[in-house]
């Protein structure tokens, strides 16, 4: 299982392939990941490790102690992925750019940006009332939603105007185009969802592993 890095969004840019083709990328940076846990079987009851990444600026004294058993300082984000064996990572142990491949596909997590509150038109797509013929203050509203005399009412669950985006969301099967070590950032092909240095979490792909 792969396990999943956190990362921030940096910008969107255009580059070209090898054929020349313009291709919309995102330019992510792959912050310095380390493990701060390693959960076994035996003692916690399945396989896992926990990463974190970020720097905590007033950690209180629970965490500070999770972190000292480490020997690390206290990291602002932490994130837990299941794995098949735990043999092959150590607490402390440290990820960067260089664990994702060109070439590779991977899943980005990441949060949408919060549009606030929205009508049926915006939200779902409705078409609206004619602008014309009779129509009285009611262009953008979303139409008759209620049944016969029988019920009486509205019933719950339908589509009503609320509050859009802020979800979190998952973008599968984006390709890296580069890695730069040195810089710590990939440069992946599409968009990714979130605003501009807001976190996210990659992963390898579950359903693709390379172009």
């Amino acid at each position: 299982m792969s396990i999943k890095l956190i990362g921030r969004k940096r910008k969107m840019i255009q580059a070209f392939d090898e054929k020349g083709n313009m291709v919309v990328c995102t330019i992510v940076e792959a912050m310095p990941n380390f493990i701060v846990q390693v959960k076994k079987k035996d003692t916690d009851g399945y396989d896992a490790i926990q990463i974190g990444a970020g720097v905590k600026k007033k950690p209180n004294k629970p965490m500070k102690g999770h972190f000292d058993k480490v020997k690390l300082t206290a990291l602002e984000q932490l994130i837990e992925s299941k794995v098949d064996s735990v043999d092959e990572y150590a607490a402390g142990q440290e990820f960067k750019a260089d664990y994702f491949e060109k070439g590779e596909y991977v899943d980005v997590i990441g949060k949408s940006k919060g549009k606030g509150f929205q009508g049926l038109m915006k939200l779902y797509g409705f078409a609206g009332m004619n602008a014309t013929h009779g129509c009285s203050r009611s262009h953008r509203l979303g139409g008759s939603t209620g049944w016969i005399t029988g019920p009486g009412r509205c019933f719950p669950g339908g589509k009503r105007a609320s509050r859009m985006g802020g979800d979190n969301m998952t973008v599968q099967n984006l390709l890296v185009i580069d890695v730069d070590v040195e810089k710590n950032l990939l440069l992946i092909k599409g968009a990714i969802p979130g605003m501009r240095n807001s976190l996210i979490y990659i992963s390898r792909s579950k359903k693709k592993i390379k172009a």
